[in-house]
């Protein structure tokens, strides 16, 4: 529940994955590692995104399990996405500052100072303190928070968007096959 890279000031589209990934000190991304995307996103290669029009909350296979290899996948990448909603709960409870809905008594680049130290110190809480009762209460938060459905954007089927399409579909069959041999 940590922060690896911080981009702050920008737009709050799909600009700003592209916005990281050209900059000096850009975003680096590890060999064989991908990125996670919500489904505001369209499937690219090394962007993985969730199958629409399948089960995805994780609230939604309370019941049941995943009944195969593209509900399995959402149900995994709803799994990690949720890692990712519990850092931003845990720092925004951490420094109210960040999220204040008062008029900022800061200027812009002030502002951006102070989310990036937040970031740093709570990267650091987390290796000496991480606070086990504020982490369950941003569960419950999240919990009692039932997020509609991310809004679709339209796009183009580009040779990117046919590589992300693939790479999703392997990875969840994969996933199926060793769900179905209980690993």
């Amino acid at each position: 529940m940590k922060f690896t890279y911080v981009l702050t000031g920008g737009e709050r589209t799909a600009k700003v994955l592209k916005n990281a990934l050209s900059r000096d000190d850009n975003l680096k991304l590890p060999r064989e590692k991908f990125y996670l995307g919500d489904a505001g996103f369209m499937p690219k290669h090394r962007l993985i995104t969730p199958y629409r029009g399948v089960r995805y909350h994780l609230k939604e296979y309370a019941r049941r399990g995943p009944e195969n290899e593209r509900e399995l996948f959402n149900l995994r990448h709803a799994s990690l996405r949720n890692v990712i909603e519990r850092s931003f709960g845990v720092l925004k409870k951490r420094f109210a500052i960040i999220t204040s809905g008062t008029e900022p008594h800061y200027d812009f680049k002030t502002m951006i100072e102070i989310v990036v130290a937040c970031c740093i110190l709570h990267n650091f809480l987390m290796g000496v303190d991480p606070d086990p009762h504020l982490i369950a209460q941003v569960d419950r938060e999240l919990q009692e928070n039932n997020p509609e459905e991310d809004e679709v954007v339209r796009y183009e089927q580009d040779e990117d968007y046919r590589r992300g399409a693939i790479l999703r579909d392997e990875i969840a069959t994969q996933m199926w096959a060793n769900y179905q041999l209980g690993l």
